[in-house]
């Protein structure tokens, strides 16, 4: 298991200050900007300060705008352009692939069309569609586009980590992967280990942060449980820290790093 850290969250004015700062703290790799990745400067820019960088490009996120099932075909088929450009970089990159959710619940939704089909089942049904191309996009780049579920307050599109699993082997491809993150898992999953481990022929990454929704070792989240069970199924990628900050960067990330190694066991 490989530490990350979102690009945003650490001071610096220049993206090589910032792979700098992480490698400082402890951090094996970075979760890119997809927006800043999608500008020319912004991908020539992290293209030459990861060349030579021992703080690898770990996944992307951001830039495609979380709409593969918005009722609007040209919202939709933006959403998936974007994912695949960038599923594209992150095979150049050497990352895992882009985090997408199918849709925020204040986004616009399909309608009910209950007795011949529910949101639920409509929006089921349109993101496979939606995620076939991308995903024969993943197998040439050789990197995937990540699902990731929300909590219900958030995206209500995937209730937990086995309804992301369920599309994801429906797709039978490696360009479609699934990803948890520790926030939303501790609201929706009764047994985070446990969820884990019935998704470990489809999970490629993970966001961390505690039930504050700041940085782990801020909250109540048990940790050292959840990364036993990963380690139980072998999972090997890359864990992002996604979250706010309870203190300054410099200060509250290396602190936060030193938590996570002593429970993973490093």
């Amino acid at each position: 298991m490989k530490l990350a850290c979102q690009e945003g969250m650490v001071p610096g004015l220049s993206f090589a200050e910032k792979l700098g700062k992480l490698e400082a703290y402890g951090f094996d790799g970075v979760e890119l900007n997809g927006a800043l990745l999608l500008t020319p400067e912004g991908l020539t820019e992290r293209r030459a300060a990861l060349k030579n960088s021992p703080v690898k490009a770990a996944s992307i996120c951001g830039g495609n705008g979380c709409e593969l099932v918005h009722p609007d075909k040209a919202r939709r088929q933006r959403c998936a352009e974007a994912l695949k450009k960038l599923v594209e970089i992150a095979g150049e990159l050497g990352a895992t692939g882009p985090i997408t959710v199918p849709i925020f619940n204040s986004n616009e939704r399909v309608p009910d069309l209950s007795p011949f089909k529910s949101r639920a089942q409509l929006e089921k049904d349109l993101l496979i569609a939606m995620l076939q191309d991308i995903a024969k996009v993943g197998e040439k780049a050789g990197a995937c586009m990540l699902l990731e579920p929300l909590n219900r307050y958030e995206s209500n599109s995937l209730a937990n980590l086995a309804a992301g699993a369920e599309i994801v082997r429906a797709l039978s491809s490696p360009g479609v992967r699934l990803m948890g993150d520790f926030f939303h898992m501790h609201i929706e999953e009764p047994d985070i280990p446990a969820a884990f481990l019935g998704v470990k022929d489809v999970l490629a990454h993970i966001h961390l942060a505690d039930n504050t929704r700041k940085e782990p070792g801020s909250g109540d989240i048990d940790y050292k449980a959840a990364f036993a069970a990963l380690k139980k199924m072998g999972y090997k990628g890359y864990m992002a820290m996604e979250c706010g900050l309870t203190a300054p960067a410099d200060s509250a990330l290396p602190k936060s790093v030193k938590f996570l190694h002593k429970r993973i066991g490093k």
